[in-house]
């Protein structure tokens, strides 16, 4: 019996979406929509978990199971569902705000362990739903609610948190550019382990355009930077600038005039040693680089999930099956009066 085929249309819910128009959003979840149904997974095997915040409606709008839990708890959860429910195909969704501040421990540990799960985290770069106070990642002087004067605390940068805590997939998009959007999201589905994927998405309420030089036709060749795999770090729209070490600092050069492809890093998104990836995690528009998007890093690592399940079917055939009454009983027992 052939399973039916499904399209973008059976993965929408019948939810009113509630996000404010033009918000980012919107092109994530229609791309998210667009993939799954080439993923061959029947709806009831795939769960999306999210914390708190507009980018955590999503499990509501997408016609799967979901959770909507509490704020940053989303890893947490995410992790025990995927322990004891091995066949289900798992995505965490958050935002900057949930993942990197009350969630942040959760997330670090979460990816470290090599969890078989997709986290998508929406970076807006303000605090949406609690309308516009400053988060994680807003840069430095950032004027909002909660900072008048400008932001003082150094932004964290989530695909730098992300490949120091050792992630196995690491990736960047924005939520204008669909089709390259589209491309990643199946790639993160298709990858064995944790995939991080880092979503430039507008706030067009509280944080209006910015990523605007990101996304600007006008701007975003010179601006970004589409990593390809064995391909030198070239860029601009006249695909005439690259990216070439100078001792271990990165800088711009100019093609010609003795420079050539050669002179380039070229990029590996399947080195073991994460250090050139968490170089180009470190390239800023503010600094003078194009930022970098696409696949930073896939590489394969034991799972946390298969290797939990692995020791608990080890120990039930050494050991048989558990007594609930003998544990309990087992070890110093006290009785109180």
């Amino acid at each position: 019996m052939s399973l039916p085929v499904l399209t973008d249309k059976d993965f929408a819910s019948d939810q009113d979406v509630r996000w404010c128009p033009g918000c980012g959003d919107y092109s994530i979840l229609a791309q998210m929509k667009k993939v799954m149904p080439t993923l061959g997974i029947p709806r009831e095997k795939i769960v999306f978990i999210s914390g708190i915040g507009c980018s955590s409606r999503f499990p509501y709008y997408m016609n799967t199971y979901g959770m909507h839990t509490i704020h940053g708890r989303a890893p947490a959860v995410a992790t025990g569902l995927k322990t004891v429910q091995p066949d289900l195909m798992v995505w965490v969704i958050t935002g900057d705000g949930d993942g990197l501040s009350i969630g942040g421990n959760h997330l670090m540990h979460c990816i470290r362990r090599n969890m078989d799960l997709n986290i998508v985290l929406f970076n807006n770069r303000i605090y949406g739903l609690t309308k516009g106070q400053y988060s994680p990642t807003s840069p430095l002087g950032k004027r909002t609610k909660s900072t008048p004067m400008g932001a003082i605390d150094n932004p964290l940068h989530p695909l730098s948190i992300a490949i120091g805590a050792e992630a196995t997939f690491v990736a960047r998009s924005i939520d204008t550019n669909i089709k390259h959007l589209g491309a990643t999201l199946k790639r993160a589905a298709e990858h064995s382990g944790t995939s991080f994927i880092e979503v430039y998405q507008n706030c067009n309420v509280f944080n209006d355009g910015a990523w605007d030089y990101a996304k600007d036709r006008n701007t975003k060749a010179d601006t970004t930077l589409e990593l390809e795999h064995g391909k030198p770090l070239i860029f601009g729209k006249d695909r005439d600038k690259g990216i070439r070490l100078n001792g271990l600092e990165p800088e711009v050069v100019q093609l010609g005039k003795g420079i050539t492809e050669d002179d380039l890093l070229f990029h590996d998104e399947k080195a073991l040693e994460p250090s050139l990836a968490y170089l180009l995690s470190r390239m800023r528009y503010e600094d003078g680089f194009p930022e970098p998007i696409g696949v930073f890093r896939s590489v394969d690592a034991p799972r946390y999930d298969e290797l939990v399940n692995d020791q608990i079917a080890l120990a039930t055939k050494e050991q048989g099956p558990g007594e609930l009454d003998k544990l309990y009983g087992s070890g110093e027992t006290w009785t109180v009066a």
